[in-house]
């Protein structure tokens, strides 16, 4: 059966546009063919995110205060990447800037898109592996508390709804199946 996009846009109109975000709402024909609004949320970056493990199965997370949230989140290192840059360059910046590691082995694990009904955010998760730890440099933005814990243990947070930033699960819960399949 072949795909199909039930969704007429009659107009478009942008109402937010800065150097991360354009919000843009269009006057539509749904596909039950009554008339409505659609809100869109196009992102200028990849959202990064990189969950680094040593040789014993310890994995770094970051804390810091999500403004959106209003709340406090335990997450792996992320950050944005520009669409014109190499998401593997990125992710080494990322790394590096917040925990202060580099790594020799890198693999993509995922992509993913994160709120597909509001925005085109694309995810791409990698797995670091041989690290070499050095000096974080977070943005002048972040307030950052990092921290080593065992893999075993970031897994339980998952679990437990302590880790909550999508990003951070689907690498975690990927990352396990990956460690049961022994393809880690």
């Amino acid at each position: 059966m072949e795909e199909i996009n039930p969704w007429q846009t009659l107009s478009s109109e942008i109402k937010y546009d800065n150097n991360w975000i354009k919000l843009t709402e269009h006057q539509v024909i749904n596909p039950s063919g009554g008339k409505g609004i659609y809100g869109e949320i196009h992102f200028k970056n990849y959202a990064i995110g990189i969950l680094p493990l040593d040789g014993n199965y310890n994995t770094w997370l970051v804390g810091q205060y999500r403004y959106p949230l209003k709340a406090y989140s335990w997450e792996i290192p992320e950050g944005g990447g520009p669409l014109n840059e190499d998401p593997l360059e990125s992710a080494r910046r990322e790394l590096l800037e917040e925990t202060g590691l580099s790594a020799k082995n890198w693999k993509e694990i995922q992509r993913l898109h994160l709120s597909n009904s509001v925005s085109d955010e694309l995810s791409i998760l990698y797995i670091a592996t041989d690290l070499i730890e050095g000096i974080a440099m977070p943005e002048e933005t972040e307030q950052l508390i990092v921290k080593k814990i065992p893999f075993e243990e970031a897994y339980q947070m998952v679990l437990k709804g302590e880790i909550t930033d999508s990003m951070s699960v689907a690498a975690i819960l990927k990352a396990k199946l990956m460690i049961l399949n022994g393809d880690l």
